[in-house]
């Protein structure tokens, strides 16, 4: 059964349930009229595509569960009464859903309904808004999203080649889980550029894309990412789907894979697929990705809010500031330690220069001690020179010869100082 014959049966399942007062029905049956025609032009397109589809089978189930809120009460009778009665119960949290916990889209039903056409075609558009005076759709929406760490513990336990090369898209590339399970082999193109390491380009059209997101190429980031998507491309064909089951079997074995890890989302939650495509998003802005960059990876315009949650919920991270304050502390440490490391620089510097010092006045004064040395040395070889020439010549008894020859070798002024 495709998406557009769900829409048909159950939408005929409601406008022709009797059990539903007769005046709501024929509300609703208009309202889809209006609906339908509204997407229609509004998205451009001949005929319904499925992200209208999808749009028009949550007014089914919606348009059901407040009837019965309601008591089943003609809209177009309600009273202030029966509308504050129902949105009180919605925020004390005393209306549940089908798994018996509190109704947490509760937004839906006010913006949607309440506040919208169904209640304003009901002439209970101005009620709806006096009893939603105090109602505020959250600024400062709940973050989830899981860390890279978180991610990888999950991939490892995950051993079948097709559910990792999903895990790997959906962190990689961040795209809806519902769309990166419609891709087909056509879709994508392998390449290298400028010799570096293998890519893949992958073509996003519009047919399988949410209303909310851009047709785009992307490029894969990771290697990992490329390493099974060749796996499981090499047998296909051009128009033959990358994965072979659905949505139901992806979340199976998401289920299963967490269930092994026990990993919780940053805020504390069980992870989801949506968790994956959040958690890419943050991830790319801790690594100094732009806005605008993000945005576009996501499938958004440049100008769309969504990425701004996580940039407010990233900058007030506790745990952040605490990295910051003990980077800071270990920047004021290294400063330290290095101002350490430049005085004892200077003050080995000190001590060289001081015994270099001490070198060379040592090495001065050995010279003048060498020198001293050798003229004392000399001094006595003249002694003994001039000693020996005067006994040599005494005992040949020629004095006169001896002054003369004193007088002509120039020694007359040691025989005096040896007298």
């Amino acid at each position: 059964m495709t998406l557009h014959d769900s829409y048909k049966r159950n939408k005929a399942a409601l406008l022709l349930n009797e059990s539903i007062c007769e005046e709501n029905r024929q509300l609703w049956q208009e309202f889809f009229e209006y609906e339908e025609y509204k997407l229609k032009r509004k998205n451009s397109i001949p005929s319904l595509d499925e992200g209208c589809i999808k749009t028009l089978l949550t007014y089914v189930q919606r348009f059901k569960n407040l009837n019965n809120w309601l008591g089943n009460k003609p809209w177009v009778n309600l009273a202030k009464a029966d509308i504050k009665q129902v949105y009180d119960r919605l925020e004390e949290g005393k209306i549940m859903n089908c798994r018996g916990k509190p109704v947490a889209d509760r937004m839906s039903y006010y913006s949607k309904i309440m506040k919208s056409k169904p209640f304003k075609m009901a002439g209970k558009a101005d009620l709806a808004a006096e009893v939603l005076e105090f109602y505020k759709p959250s600024e400062n929406r709940e973050v989830r999203f899981i860390s890279e760490e978180i991610f990888r513990k999950i991939e490892m336990v995950i051993n079948k080649v097709e559910y990792k090369a999903l895990v790997w898209l959906s962190w990689d590339i961040g795209e809806n889980i519902n769309s990166l399970l419609r891709l087909r082999r056509k879709d994508f193109k392998r390449q290298s550029v400028d010799g570096r390491q293998p890519e893949y380009a992958i073509n996003f059209p519009k047919n399988i894309l949410k209303r909310s997101r851009t047709p785009r190429t992307e490029l894969t980031n990771y290697q990992e990412t490329v390493q099974y998507l060749d796996i499981i491309l090499e047998p296909l064909d051009g128009e033959e789907h990358l994965f072979s089951f659905g949505y139901a079997s992806s979340r199976k074995f998401l289920n299963r894979a967490i269930r092994k890890t026990h990993v919780k989302c940053v805020t504390g939650h069980k992870p989801t697929w949506k968790d994956f495509r959040s958690g890419m998003a943050c991830h790319l802005l801790k690594i100094g990705w732009t806005r605008d960059e993000i945005n576009a990876r996501l499938g958004h315009k440049p100008s769309s809010p969504e990425i701004d949650k996580y940039i407010t919920f990233l900058a007030i991270d506790r745990r952040r500031a605490k990295v910051k304050h003990e980077e800071t502390t270990l920047i004021k440490l290294k400063d330290e330690l290095e101002e350490v490391k430049l005085r004892e620089k200077s003050y080995v510097l000190r001590i060289d220069r001081m015994l270099a010092e001490f070198d060379e006045d040592r090495k001065e004064k050995e010279q003048q001690i060498r020198i001293l040395q050798d003229e004392a040395r000399k001094g006595k070889r003249r002694d003994a020179i001039v000693l020996g020439f005067i006994q040599n010549r005494a005992k040949k008894g020629k004095i006169k010869d001896i002054l003369k020859a004193l007088y002509e070798e120039g020694l007359e002024e040691e025989l005096l100082q040896m007298n």
